[in-house]
């Protein structure tokens, strides 16, 4: 973790992602995140981050939301679910890319378990896991090949996921953009949303 006066980010070859308390201490933390990455987002439920507009530019802004499992709804595991190792990074890099480019680096495989269902010997569909602390870990890369969707394979890996998360007694928690039709499956497993979580990506001039 990089921390530019109480502005956070991870190291930018594990993942993009940065977050703020207070927007007038981000003016130069952005400046200096910008000199190890061309592009970044910064995490905010509700506050825009105040940045140098010389040097760095806004791109966008992504609706979003936080979810909380309140209790599991049971589902059968009727797959094959792996624990996916080293090996298997550049499989998981290029999945999570071909499904939801942009946000994703090779080592962010670092920040928790991940697990997948194989199809012919390929990689088809997978959920991971980011953000931890003492009371949470956040679910995240729950992605499936195109080819392989509606077959339940996210529904099985995210209910494996999080009976593995259950089982440390850690609360489970995700993000996902708003009006994402994920959010519907979310739901049905017992998930709520419980408050905007907005990204903001910008990109250095």
């Amino acid at each position: 973790m990089i921390d530019y006066n109480g502005v956070k980010f991870y190291h930018p070859d594990i993942c993009s992602f940065g977050s703020f308390h207070d927007e007038k201490d981000t003016f130069d933390a952005l400046n200096e995140y910008a000199k190890l990455r061309d592009s970044f987002f910064i995490v905010s439920e509700n506050k825009t981050p105040i940045f140098d507009s010389e040097n760095i530019v806004l791109v966008k802004k992504i609706d979003g939301c936080q979810m909380i499992l309140d209790q599991l709804i049971p589902v059968d595991i009727t797959e094959e679910i792996v624990r996916l190792t080293d090996k298997h990074i550049d499989e998981v890099y290029d999945l999570v890319w071909l499904v939801m480019p942009g946000f994703y680096e090779r080592r962010s495989f670092e920040m928790g378990e991940f697990y997948g269902i194989f199809k012919d010997n390929k990689l088809v569909s997978i959920t991971g896991q980011r953000l931890q602390s003492d009371y949470f870990i956040e679910l995240s890369s729950v992605v499936t090949h195109p080819d392989y969707t509606r077959k339940g394979l996210a529904k099985q890996l995210i209910t494996y996921v999080t009976n593995k998360i259950i089982a440390e007694n850690k609360l489970t928690i995700l993000h996902t953009n708003k009006g994402n039709p994920a959010i519907g499956l979310y739901e049905k497993l017992g998930f709520y949303i419980s408050r905007d979580m907005n990204w903001l990506l910008f990109n250095k001039k």
